[in-house]
């Protein structure tokens, strides 16, 4: 069943890497776990990751998320397409908020559900390998337009540069 590759969990609790490494063992068929942030850039270069478990704060004492998030950045900036998934025990909505904004695939709440936090990871692992066509692109962009005209189809159709009896052929395709 382990068949999502390799993660790579950095936290600087060895009792949360012990529990992820068991939690995890079954869905990934590599788990690399660091105590210690600067190591991350170092063992991503030399190790293929599939993706990053991320805690968000590793100085004892300091619970705001800053350490995260500024890892997340680093990471994303020498690995852009790596999803990271942030670990915290302090979560609040806008610390959450600026981990999304800042490219966090998803966010994770300590104490964690081992079933959800397996479902969140998985998702975010087949999310990357999913590919759209350009069809469904086509028809996603199609009603997106159509509803931001609340449904006024010449409006629509002038947005999307093409006729009206083009968009009602598109529409009958959808």
């Amino acid at each position: 069943m382990n068949n999502y590759g390799t993660i790579l969990i950095v936290d600087d609790n060895p009792s949360i890497l012990t529990a992820l490494r068991y939690c995890l063992d079954t869905t990934f068929s590599r788990i690399l776990t660091l105590d210690k942030p600067e190591d991350i850039l170092k063992t991503m270069a030399q190790e293929s990751i599939d993706l990053v478990l991320l805690d968000m704060n590793f100085t004892l004492g300091v619970n705001n998320g800053q350490e995260g998030l500024l890892w997340l950045r680093t990471i994303r900036k020498h690995h852009p397409q790596m999803p990271v998934v942030l670990l915290t025990a302090y979560a609040d909505v806008s610390l959450a908020v600026r981990g999304l904004k800042s490219g966090a695939a998803d966010f994770i709440v300590k104490p964690w559900d081992n079933t959800e936090l397996v479902r969140k990871l998985k998702d975010v692992l087949d999310m990357q390998g999913e590919i759209v066509t350009l069809d469904e692109m086509e028809a996603d962009h199609i009603r997106r337009t159509i509803d931001h005209c609340h449904g006024n189809l010449s409006k629509a159709a002038e947005l999307l540069g093409i006729t009206r009896q083009t968009l009602y052929n598109k529409i009958k395709r959808l």
